[in-house]
This record gives structure tokens, C-alpha cells and sequence, in this order.
């Protein structure tokens, strides 16, 4: 499912029905307000609900995920009270399948291996750590990632989530050498100019809350060189 339409907010709407709106965060937006004041995609959304069906009053929606503010990629709202509570569960119970796209400059060790690590968060840096044994407050991190592409200069992996912790992709591939193109919090060496990583969250795939129909969405990556490597 790649029907991408956009409005004047320059919203991408990948997919939309009564109960829920998938769209395709750019890099830059955030999801939920925060102290930057910053408007964020929930209420661009919300917006997009009122003018489009002409609603009176306060839109309801509900968020069901995060991502990170300099990746982009899909980001699952629901647009009802009945949706919302499902979809939280699916989440909570890993039901819904992440697949994502990284950008590199090391290639991994292997070209595909299954990551096991212990992260912890220092809440005063942003910043997950990742220790390949156990340590105090530290959550079991696991993903698996394959080398879909090597591109001139960088390698292209598809990571499949298998939990959802704090920075988890950028943290687990900078413990094995390959940080994420413009990840400076977590070890590659110089910043994108928008300020953005080459993170995507390409697919998402989940049972919807009431018709119990699976769902698939991909997400087309930002338009910009590289990625575009990444497609063509």
C-alpha cells in the first residue's frame, strides 16, 4: 500500500478509514508536543480531520506510537475512542510487525545477525546505552537486521523490531560499529544539514482494531539523494 496523498500542511496521508489515519513523518516533526512549543504532527493531523469532513468542535485522536524527532517514516493515529484501546494492546502485546530502513557508512559484522542487548537510559542526555549483559535498570533490546543494499559510500539495512525501548535501532547499531548517517548522539561522525537521521520506519503491519483485517503500509522514504538510491 504506497497511495501517498498529500494536503496544504504538507501532510502524506498513506492510509485512512473511520477508525484510523496513517501518515509519513517527516524528518524534523514531532509527534507529540513538547518544550519546544513546536507544533506537532497530532494536531496537523487533527486539523487535516476538521477541514476535510468539515467537523464542528474538538477532533478526537488518539496516539498510539512515537518516533523519534529526526527520523521519519509511518506514525498510526486513531480517530476513535473504540480504536485507540486496541491498538495500544496490539502494541503492548508486539502484535503489530516494525520494520525499519538504516542508512550506515561501516557495513555490520554480519549481513544479517539477530542484535541482543541490555539498554539503559540516561534520562539527563537523551541517550540509551547498550550492554551486551544485564545492568541495573536496563530493558532487553532485540532486533534483527539484514544488508538489503550497499550504495557508494553507505550500506542500507532493514531492521525488523522485535521490542520497542528508547532509541533502540540507533543504539543497538552504533554498539556494533555502524551508527546511522547523522546520528551524532550516537557516534557518526558529522550532522545531516536538516538536522535529520537516515532512519525510516518503512512498514507497518498490524490487524485492524475492528474490521480484524490485516493491514500493511509502506512508507516512501524522504525525497532526497541517498534514499533515492535506496528505491531506484
Amino acid at each position: 500500500m504506497e497511495k501517498v496523498i498529500s494536503d496544504k500542511n504538507n501532510l502524506q496521508v498513506l492510509f485512512e478509514d473511520n477508525h484510523i489515519i496513517v501518515v509519513n513523518k517527516r524528518p524534523g516533526d514531532i509527534v507529540q508536543g513538547d518544550k519546544t512549543g513546536d507544533k506537532p504532527l497530532s494536531e496537523v493531523v487533527k486539523s487535516y480531520i476538521k477541514e476535510k469532513y468539515n467537523k464542528p468542535g474538538n477532533v478526537y485522536l488518539g496516539v498510539v506510537h512515537r518516533l523519534d524527532r529526526p527520523t521519519s517514516g509511518i506514525v498510526l493515529f486513531a480517530k476513535t475512542s473504540k480504536a485507540l484501546p486496541r491498538l495500544n494492546k496490539l502494541f503492548q502485546e508486539k502484535e503489530a510487525q516494525k520494520t525499519y530502513w538504516a542508512i550506515v557508512k561501516n557495513p555490520p559484522p554480519k549481513k544479517s545477525d539477530t542484535l541482543v542487548h541490555f539498554l539503559k537510559r540516561n534520562p539527563k542526555q537523551n541517550k540509551s546505552y547498550a550492554h551486551i549483559k544485564e545492568v541495573p535498570e536496563s530493558k532487553k533490546a532485540i532486533l534483527e537486521y539484514r544488508l538489503l543494499k550497499k550504495l557508494d559510500n553507505y550500506f542500507l539495512l532493514e531492521v525488523d523490531l522485535h521490542t520497542g525501548r528508547h532509541h533502540q535501532i540507533r543504539s543497538q547499531l552504533s554498539a556494533i560499529g555502524s551508527p546511522i548517517k547523522g546520528d551524532l548522539k550516537y557516534g557518526f561522525d558529522r550532522s545531516n544539514k536538516d538536522a535529520s537521521i537516515h532512519l525510516h520506519a518503512r512498514e507497518l503491519k498490524f490487524i485492524h482494531p475492528v474490521k480484524k483485517e490485516e493491514i500493511q503500509i509502506i512508507a516512501p522514504p524522504p525525497d532526497e539523494v541517498l534514499w533515492n538510491n535506496c528505491i531506484n
